[in-house]
């Protein structure tokens, strides 16, 4: 692992090339974070590897530290953000299982900051909250700050346009799907609890992996209601976007994971970790979301797990392709996620998700990431939830 510092140094170059995040920090304050990781992070890690040997437990020690959380009352550094989401993507499961300060704890969040579960700090926090809540789940790699892309974010404009006040889900990616469904289930009641007025309308939308995320915590909540968990009888409804709920093929044919990086800001050069696939990817190839991880090598179908009964069930898939576009067109989907799988179709009529054909739809010419910042997709959105 003598090459992680190049690894990070080629993700921050990624960082560096992309547009600031708006409203968090100047051009002064990215300039000063740009030499603060290249000094604590690159220098470091480079001039460790020798020393310990280039483990990879060794190093990620030695970055934890260069990496750790900003002062609470400053703004968060979308840099150091996309660095632990693209981390905790692939390596997820270990830093968890290690200890290790870098892996991400389940939190909603607000701008990027934690939103405690308490209702006077709810109250703080998010001002007028609205009786229409709406938590957003984002995808494998990437973290809550990017669903703001291209001056776009699918929560804001559904507070402007419907009165939802909308929160926003941070969570490992790297852990399995099932994992952090059970975690969001008893996190979910939390915020239920605390909520500072009824809530009259709970809706769920999910992107990629999030639309798993979220499916499980439904699963696994509506299974723990004998120990009194009240907020899964209470979602209205849950808009999957690009979701791969029969899977990835591409990951499941070996090919998968630089296509499935490379398309998430800042994660592509973590494909030069070759062969490692955490939790939370191999589950992502078969779309499984209510058992533990299956190995790289598993062939064995996910289990099926039907949409929440008394929910209402969207789901928006992306092609690359026009409308007009070949049948292998649909099949390549978004670049990452047949259109199928997106839709919950399968050949087996068994496995079929129960998307009503009027709850569903494909946008085209779009590709995974543009979902969340597509025009038509909020409009999608909007008038579903209307």
């Amino acid at each position: 692992m003598a090459g992680l510092a190049s690894l990070v140094e080629a993700m921050h170059a990624r960082i560096a090339t992309l547009p600031r995040i708006p409203g968090l920090g100047d051009a002064t304050d990215v300039d000063e974070r740009t030499q603060g990781v290249t000094g604590l992070v690159y220098k470091t890690v480079r001039g460790v590897t020798h020393l310990t040997g280039g483990t990879l437990d060794a190093l990620l020690g030695w970055l934890a530290p260069a990496l750790a959380a900003p002062d609470p009352h400053q703004a968060p550094r979308p840099e150091r953000e996309a660095i632990l989401a693209a981390l905790n993507g692939v390596l997820g499961d270990h830093l968890a299982t290690t200890g290790n300060p870098l892996a991400i704890a389940m939190q909603f969040r607000r701008a990027g900051r934690p939103l405690p579960l308490e209702r006077h700090a709810i109250r703080s926090r998010l001002g007028a909250a609205t009786p229409k809540l709406l938590v957003l789940l984002h995808g494998l790699c990437m973290n809550d700050l990017q669903w703001h892309r291209e001056e776009h974010d699918h929560g804001e404009a559904l507070a402007r346009e419907l009165g939802y006040t909308p929160v926003y889900l941070h969570y490992n990616s790297g852990l399995s799907v099932s994992t952090n469904g059970r975690i969001l289930g008893h996190l979910m009641e939390g915020l239920y609890s605390v909520w500072p007025v009824p809530i009259e309308r709970l809706t769920m939308i999910g992107h990629s992996m999030g639309g798993l995320v979220a499916r499980s915590a439904i699963h696994h909540g509506a299974q723990m209601q004998r120990g009194g968990l009240r907020w899964p009888g209470r979602v209205d409804d849950l808009i999957c976007l690009g979701t791969p709920h029969h899977g990835a093929p591409l990951e499941r044919m070996g090919h998968g994971l630089d296509l499935l990086l490379g398309a998430a800001p800042y994660a592509a050069p973590l494909a030069r970790l070759g062969k490692v696939r955490s939790a939370g990817i191999n589950d992502l190839r078969l779309g499984s979301i209510v058992r533990g991880s299956a190995a790289a090598d598993d062939t064995r179908g996910a289990d099926h797990v039907a949409l929440p009964g008394g929910t209402r069930c969207f789901a928006i898939a992306a092609s690359l392709g026009p409308a007009s576009g070949s049948l292998k067109a649909r099949a390549f989907g978004d670049g990452l996620v047949p259109v199928a799988s997106a839709l919950g179709q399968h050949g087996n009529p068994d496995l079929r998700l129960g998307f009503a054909p009027e709850r569903q739809a494909v946008v085209h010419e779009t590709g995974h990431l543009d979902l969340l910042s597509s025009t038509e997709v909020a409009a999608l959105m909007t008038g579903w939830l209307r």
